[in-house]
C-alpha cells in the first residue's frame, strides 16, 4: 500500500515544526470553544523561546556612544531598519532594563534631524532645538555651543541646506551628523525605548504585541545574561504562518475572505500621504494616487527614509520633492546599485475576495510589509498590514496583560515618546 500524503509531509524547516506543535495543541482543545479562542490557548501554552532563531546578522547592537553616520553605516550594512543601543555607561553585572537605553531607527534618525531643521532660526542652540545640556545630553550641548560661530555657522548643515537646498548631502557631510552620539537623541525614537520578552513568556504575548500594541519587532532577552538573545519580527511571524500551509489550525483560519474578516482596516479616506504624517499618525507606509484619481501607482514605507541617509545626493531639496519623484530617485540608485528591493517589483494589489492565506503567501514572498487592496478598475480600497493580519490570529483576553507593562518600559530623562 502507498500510505497517502499529509498536510506535515515533507514541512521540515524550524517554522513548519511550531506549526505542528500547534496543531497538535489544537486537536485537544475543547470542541466549544471558537477557533480564535483555540488558537489564544494554543499560543498561550508555547514559550516564545520556541520561536526559530533570527539570523546572527539580524540581533546586531548598538553602542549608546556610536555616532549617528556610523549607526547609518551600521545599519545599512546588515539591512536593518532598526537595532538596540546599549549604554556603555552600564555596569558588567546590570539587568536587560538597565542595559539597554532604547531601540535607534533611520526613521527615528531622519525624523530627529528634520526636527532640528525646523526650529526657528536664531542661536544655533535654538535652531537645532537644543534646550541645554540637560536636555539634550553633553555631546550635543557642546556641539551647540561651537555652532555660535561666523565659521562654524557658515558650515552649519541646517543653513546651507536652506541656501543650496543639498539639505542631506550637507548634512551627511557635517561635524554635527558625524559627532552627536546614538545615546542624544535616545528620547527621540520613534516608538517605545526599549520592551522585551523574557524567554519564558508566551507566544500570544509577543503576538498581541506585535499587532494589538504596534510593536515592529519584540526582543527577547536571557534573564542569566542579561542580553538579547532573539528578536522576533512581524515578517519573521508572516513567514512562520506562511510555512504552516496545509495544517488544520492554519486552513481553519487562513481560508477566509478578507471581507468576512472586516479586512481591510485601514480605508482610502485615512490613508495619509507624507513622511510626517506617518509619524503622526503612526503608520509605516502609505500609497501614491495618481493626481487626482484613486489609483495607486507606487508605495512610500518608512523603510524608504533610509535612503535621504544613505544616498543623499538623489535630493536637491528634500522640501519640495514630489513623492513620485521620490519613488522614481529610489528606483533609479536600486537598479544603479543593483540591489534587490520590493520598490522594484511595483505595487502589489489583491482584491477584498481573496483569502488570508492568499495574502500571507504574496506578502511572504514578495517581503514586504504591506498590501493594497483594490476593486475590479484598480481604485484604491484599503491597506492591509502585516499588523492587521496578526491582529486577526489571536485577541486580547481581559485583563491579560495586568501589570506587565509597569518598569518595563524605561523612558530616558528627555523623551517624547
Amino acid at each position: 500500500m502507498v500510505e497517502e500524503s499529509s498536510p506535515r509531509s515533507g514541512m521540515s524547516s524550524p517554522e513548519a515544526k511550531l506549526g505542528m506543535r500547534v496543531e497538535d495543541l489544537w486537536d485537544i482543545q475543547e470542541p466549544q470553544l471558537t477557533p480564535t479562542e483555540k488558537l489564544n490557548a494554543c499560543f498561550e501554552s508555547i514559550p516564545v523561546s520556541s520561536f526559530p532563531p533570527a539570523a546572527p546578522s539580524q540581533v546586531i547592537e548598538i553602542s549608546s556612544d556610536t555616532s549617528l553616520a556610523e549607526a547609518v553605516q551600521l545599519l545599512a550594512q546588515h539591512k536593518l531598519l532598526s537595532a538596540p543601543v546599549v549604554d556603555v555607561e552600564a555596569p558588567k553585572d546590570a539587568t536587560w532594563i538597565d542595559r539597554y537605553l532604547g531601540i535607534v531607527e533611520f526613521a527615528g534618525i531622519v525624523v530627529w534631524i528634520l526636527h532640528q531643521s525646523e526650529k526657528n532660526d536664531g542661536s544655533a542652540g535654538s535652531e537645532l532645538g537644543m534646550g541645554g545640556e540637560e536636555a539634550i545630553g553633553p555631546a550635543v550641548a557642546a556641539a551647540a555651543n561651537g555652532m555660535s560661530s561666523p565659521r562654524y555657522r557658515s558650515s552649519n548643515p541646517f543653513s546651507v541646506a536652506k541656501t543650496s537646498g543639498n539639505f542631506f548631502e550637507a548634512l551627511t557631510s557635517s561635524d554635527f551628523y558625524k559627532n552627536t552620539k546614538v545615546r542624544d537623541i535616545s528620547g527621540s525614537f520613534r516608538w517605545a525605548p526599549f520592551l522585551a520578552l523574557q524567554k519564558s513568556n508566551s507566544f500570544l504575548t509577543m503576538l498581541l504585541l506585535l499587532s494589538k500594541y504596534r510593536m515592529k519587532s519584540v526582543p527577547v532577552v536571557d534573564l542569566g545574561e542579561g542580553n538579547i538573545d532573539n528578536i522576533i519580527t512581524q515578517s519573521a511571524v508572516i513567514h512562520m504562518l506562511e510555512e504552516c500551509a496545509g495544517l488544520q489550525w492554519f486552513e481553519s483560519w487562513g481560508n477566509k475572505k478578507l471581507s468576512d474578516l472586516g479586512l481591510p482596516l485601514m480605508k482610502p479616506n485615512r490613508v495619509v500621504k507624507a513622511f510626517k504624517l506617518m509619524r503622526q499618525k503612526g503608520v509605516g507606509g502609505v500609497p501614491v494616487l495618481e493626481s487626482g484619481g484613486r489609483k495607486a501607482v507606487g508605495n512610500i514605507s518608512i523603510r524608504d527614509i533610509q535612503f535621504f541617509l544613505i544616498a543623499p545626493e538623489m535630493y536637491k531639496d528634500y522640501r519640495s520633492i514630489t513623492a513620485k519623484n521620490f519613488l522614481t530617485s529610489v528606483r533609479s540608485y536600486l537598479e544603479e546599485h543593483q540591489e534587490k528591493s520590493p520598490l522594484l517589483s511595483g505595487m502589489v494589489t489583491c482584491r477584498r475576495d481573496e483569502t488570508l492565506k492568499e495574502v500571507i503567501l504574496k506578502l511572504d514572498s514578495m517581503k514586504i510589509h504591506r498590501i493594497y487592496v483594490v476593486d475590479d478598475v484598480g481604485n484604491l480600497e484599503g491597506v492591509i498590514t502585516l499588523r492587521d493580519i496578526i491582529s486577526k490570529l489571536v485577541h486580547e483576553p481581559r485583563g491579560y496583560f495586568g501589570d506587565f507593562f509597569d518598569g518595563v518600559l524605561p523612558l530616558p530623562a528627555n523623551s517624547r515618546v
